[in-house]
């Protein structure tokens, strides 16, 4: 028999505010995880980004606030300041039948603010540990009310070398706290953190075999490293692409790579860590609503996007973590909705390729890059359809007095339309089908 939220514990509150976000059934880390923090347990928790771990430590951290006392009384920490802002949106959206007040806070921006906001009363602090540290020395942030800690995505936290400052969070934080830690992986370093800080925890464990979801198409392409690029856009010209997260190794990378692909026509921004956190707030803003298709970013600045319906990912650099494969196509095929997984893979790569494969307990397809009469085809596809619906829609008895006119100064009707045709797709030039060496 299915769960429902309801039957997780939760007030009716809560239930009514996930059911008004759209969320039907439970997903299974929040089957697991919701109830043992109800009920006061510790969780150790090994869950994957788009698993729904988010909603399983924050529904349960609501119930535990007392909305009359504004010292912070729920601590999450995350290894970005992007994860750490989509985290504090959650809370808040979960929290308002509470009038919960959530602090995000994290380095690139102004300390001001954030203690003006902390001096004001808040109740949950979602934070990088660097500037919570900071705003900890300063004597701004205060964390002997917490309630209930969490550590969100502990194995990026280790990996870009925050298990230290974690540690010293910890400890300013009362003992009897409540603690959940979640991590794609639980490597004996987390394990240790755990067993130092947390009281008897309930363990969730999700097997290989699920970290990569059935709704994922999952695909490889063989190319030599200099015709990536032409692979990848003769890809995003046959490919139904309605948004496209591409992943580079390095900022500069990224950087590179949206501005050539800016300069054949395409809707594409870069994420990268030389931007000011305005400039990426106003990146995703212009992703999310549609405005830009395609995001071209690194792991850890896309750690922690929260972007519905990503039609494709596009690994343009794989990564060289089987646990960064896992992160990144996690951003496809979520919410029972279908998507596509697309890596390049050189052939020096090949033999890294068959790890992430036993790594995830699944296979990767190898298929045949479009060929140039694919590419044009599609071109061709795409015109008449749109040209159809203009016929089948539109007034154009504007047009049609200008096509009169040249007919009446002796042209053919069909070059007519072919003439209006070519200069209607002149853009088509800015994107040169070139030959890919696979």
């Amino acid at each position: 028999m299915s769960q429902t939220f309801s039957s997780l514990g939760l007030s009716t509150e809560l239930v009514q505010v996930v059911t008004e976000l759209g969320y039907e059934q439970p997903t299974p880390i929040q089957t697991e995880a919701i109830p043992m923090l109800l009920a006061g347990r510790d969780v150790l928790g090994q869950a994957q980004t788009g698993t729904g771990k988010t909603a399983a430590f924050a529904l349960p951290m609501l119930a535990l606030l007392n909305n009359q006392q504004h010292a912070p009384q729920g601590l999450v920490l995350t290894p970005t300041r992007e994860l750490a802002i989509q985290v504090a949106e959650a809370i808040y959206r979960y929290g308002r039948a509470y009038n919960v007040r959530v602090l995000p806070i994290y380095g690139g921006t102004a300390y001001s603010r954030q203690i003006k906001r902390l001096n004001d009363g808040v109740h949950v602090v979602v934070g990088t540990p660097g500037r919570v540290i900071d705003l900890i020395q300063k004597g701004a942030l205060k964390l002997n009310q917490v309630r209930a800690v969490v550590l969100d995505e502990a194995d990026e936290m280790l990996k870009m070398g925050f298990l230290d400052d974690v540690e010293t969070i910890l400890r300013e934080t009362p003992a009897e706290r409540q603690t959940a830690l979640f991590s794609a992986t639980l490597s004996d370093p987390i394990r240790r953190l755990a067993e130092r800080y947390m009281h008897n925890p309930h363990t969730i464990t999700i097997a290989h075999k699920t970290m990569t979801v059935a709704q994922t198409e999952q695909r490889y392409y063989l190319v030599e490293e200099s015709s990536k690029l032409a692979a990848l856009s003769r890809l995003l010209e046959v490919e139904d692409v309605t948004s496209a997260l591409i992943f580079a190794r390095t900022k500069v990378g990224a950087s590179k790579l949206a501005e050539t692909l800016m300069g054949r026509g395409y809707p594409v921004e870069a994420l990268h860590g030389d931007m000011s956190q305005e400039a990426r707030e106003t990146v995703l803003r212009r992703f999310r609503s549609g405005r830009v298709h395609i995001l071209v970013a690194t792991d850890v600045m896309a750690r922690g996007l929260d972007i519905e319906s990503v039609s494709h990912v596009i690994n343009f650099d794989m990564p060289y973590d089987a646990e960064d494969y896992v992160h990144r196509i996690g951003r496809t095929g979520r919410a029972g909705r279908e998507g596509v997984a697309i890596t390049l893979v050189t052939p020096r790569e090949r033999r890294w390729l068959r790890t992430i494969e036993a790594f995830t307990s699944q296979s990767i397809t190898q298929a045949n890059l479009p060929t140039v009469a694919d590419v044009v085809a599609r071109r061709d596809d795409r015109f008449k359809t749109s040209l159809g619906e203009l016929l089948a829609q539109s007034d154009l008895g504007r047009e049609l007095s200008v096509v009169n006119a040249l007919l009446e100064m002796g042209y053919d009707a069909a070059e007519v339309a072919a003439a209006a045709i070519r200069m209607s797709r002149a853009a088509e030039t800015q994107r040169p089908i070139e030959e890919s060496r696979e």
